[in-house]
């Protein structure tokens, strides 16, 4: 019989809500942390001196650590349980907090952020995973919900954190991940504390085979689903690698909390449209989100043509309607048709997907930038969005349809 909130279970380990709880909370850490160096990129590419084809070869090597782990120990929570691999990542998370406080140079940040992206991608796919296990009955879109808020808040938190503490805090390339060390250790006492919700199967090596899983019986859905994740992806993979310097370079705005609020603005705007239609049909979310993010992005190309801040900041706002909707419209559906055995593997699946988007255009960009100009490339890459969108649109006139 499940306890109520506050209770602890037979074992004396918090309940299925607490854990619950606990877990989104981890989740809100995982994507804080990701984001976090986010405003930093602008003060060590001033110390340093590197290009932003570096800046971008820095914000994509997490992607590809985070991806590396998802295509390898993506289902492995499925075999030897969520508790187990939960623990390994956060000490991973937690040694690449260690990294960044010790780092002196661009190879120092490479080496943090390829251990953060392995912890990231562990962690992100375990805790989808978990959150689905410990779903309350009287509330079965719940998991769906943090699955598609929690990434999205935790990279609008970690970002604008980080921006004021670079602007007024003391130490800005070290505190902030002094603070989420004790983040992760935190994080590793609630996983002593919660309960495991993965009975285990055989075949936890042969798990380790890199694959993405996408059973064909999901597929149709999963395929229809792939306009929307990677036009949203890519948009916030230009934000979080590129925001903080289109805010320098363009709109001429040197202070760090702006360069923060760049990302906040898109990401904060999503959690919040996430949570205002969770309750609302994945058709008319998963539309809402393709014209959104259509639309927003138009209104911030014409403010960067216009050089308007509040019309970019506008059309921000707009497009972070989109990337929150898309999040819940996808994660939930993908969280709503997976099968027990299916769910880490799908969900890690899908992840892989996300953050391909996520890197691969801010990474070419990153290499435009260095050639054509930040303004040229900022808006071929905005277009780009705008494009993806209005595909989004027609593949879901396409699900519907079937």
């Amino acid at each position: 019989m499940q306890t109520r909130y506050g209770e602890v279970g037979p074992s004396g380990r918090p309940s299925s809500a607490n854990a619950f709880a606990a877990a989104s909370a981890i989740f809100v850490l995982f994507a804080a942390a990701a984001s976090a160096p986010t405003p930093l990129y602008v003060v060590y590419q001033k110390a340093w001196g590197f290009s932003p084809t570096t800046l971008t070869v820095i914000f994509a090597v997490y992607v590809f650590g985070l991806i590396g782990s998802l295509l390898t120990v993506g289902a492995l929570s499925d075999h030897i349980g969520r508790r187990p691999v939960l623990g390994a990542a956060i000490a991973l998370e937690a040694l690449a907090f260690v990294a960044f406080l010790v780092a002196g140079n661009v190879v120092g940040l490479l080496v943090a952020r390829v251990a953060q992206g392995i912890a990231t991608g562990t962690a992100f796919s375990t805790l989808g995973a978990t959150l689905v296990d410990l779903n309350p009955s009287h509330a079965p879109g719940r998991a769906g919900l943090v699955n598609g808020i929690a990434p999205i808040s935790g990279l609008a938190i970690g970002s604008l954190g980080c921006g004021a503490l670079v602007q007024f805090a003391p130490g800005p390339t070290h505190l902030v991940f002094a603070l989420l060390l004790v983040g992760a250790g935190l994080a590793a006492v609630a996983v002593f504390l919660m309960p495991e919700t993965s009975a285990g199967r055989p075949g936890a090596l042969a798990s380790l085979v890199p694959a993405v899983g996408i059973p064909n019986r999901l597929r149709p859905d999963v395929y229809t689903l792939v306009p929307i994740i990677v036009a949203s992806w890519a948009l916030g993979g230009l934000y979080l690698s590129l925001g903080p310097s289109v805010a320098v370079g363009i709109f001429g705005l040197t202070n760090h909390l702006i360069g923060g609020l760049v990302v906040t603005l898109l990401c904060g705007t999503g959690a919040i449209s996430a949570f205002a239609l969770r309750h609302s049909p994945t058709r008319r979310v998963l539309g809402i989100s393709a014209i959104t993010l259509a639309g927003g992005i138009a209104l911030s190309l014409a403010g960067v043509e216009a050089h308007a801040v509040a019309l970019a900041a506008v059309g921000t706002v707009v497009a972070g309607v989109g990337f929150g909707a898309s999040a819940l419209g996808s994660f939930g559906t993908l969280a709503r048709i997976a099968g027990p055995g299916e769910r880490s593997e799908l969900l890690a699946s899908a992840l892989v997907i996300a953050y391909l988007a996520f890197s691969l255009p801010a990474l070419a960009a990153g290499v435009a930038t260095t050639s054509f100009g930040l303004h040229a490339t900022t808006v071929a890459y905005g277009l780009g969005v705008v494009g993806l969108g209005l595909i989004a649109l027609v593949a879901q006139g396409v699900r519907v349809r079937r």
